[in-house]
């Protein structure tokens, strides 16, 4: 099966420092494919690299077989493709309800998108006219995934979904990621924190400067690897 996004030995860099080093790596429908490693090991460039707002220098971005290599963030939002930013990406100074009005540019009546928001999670509903920046960062981060679920995404980008979170949010949060990866989407997520995501995960992937050292099914012997990748702990 042709996966629906592909980096093929790709090459980025800032300015004339290179940062990605021959990245190689895919996720097909229904997927969900763990980024893991240290702070400053490549995994947010690799996100912007798909999602299309970071250039490649060499290498491919394929989308459903497609050569997607240079597209620009709208063609690829288009095509399917949805980052969800480390720092949710919410407008604070909105209501929930109003920020999900803004997604109305999908075609979709305001009605529809709360309805979908508001059944996949409740308390945004009981929170429709409260200030986003007045909410939790859970629940902050549920309407940001509300927000993104609006644009129908065949491809999910997620960038640190558990940050600055509590252990028992962030489990409520992927077990949604979960969910979302059932009805056909693939997702691609990029966490510091192994533990966080390798429960829902099908496949991972552990990033050490720039390079993917390790990949596999998140089976006990890659957990066991991790420490000896990088700094930072399995558990």
């Amino acid at each position: 099966m042709t996966p629906l996004l592909e980096l093929r030995d790709v090459r980025a860099a800032y300015g004339k420092i290179t940062v990605l080093h021959g990245v190689s790596i895919s996720v097909s429908a229904g997927q969900v494919v763990a980024l893991l490693g240290p702070n400053g090991a490549g995994k947010t460039t690799t996100l912007g690299v798909a999602a299309g707002t970071h250039p490649v220098q060499s290498g491919q971005l394929m989308l459903g077989g497609r050569d997607m290599t240079g597209a620009n963030p709208r063609d690829l939002a288009r095509a399917g493709v949805c980052l969800i930013p480390e720092g949710r990406g919410v407008f604070p100074n909105l209501s929930v309800r109003d920020n999900l009005l803004m997604m109305t540019f999908t075609g979709h009546s305001r009605a529809e998108i709360e309805a979908v928001a508001f059944e996949r999670f409740p308390i945004l509903a009981k929170r429709a006219n409260q200030a986003a920046g007045s909410m939790s960062g859970g629940e902050q981060q549920m309407l940001a995934l509300a927000r993104g679920l609006a644009t129908d995404p065949a491809v999910l980008l997620l960038d640190e979904l558990s940050m600055g979170l509590a252990p028992l949010v962030v489990g409520r949060l992927y077990e949604q990621v979960a969910e979302i990866a059932r009805q056909g989407v693939g997702v691609l997520v990029v966490e510091q924190f192994a533990a966080a995501v390798l429960g829902i995960a099908d496949h991972a992937a552990v990033m050490v400067r720039g390079r993917v050292e390790r990949e596999g099914a998140p089976d006990s012997e890659l957990r066991a690897e991790l420490s000896a990748l990088y700094l930072g702990s399995s558990t």
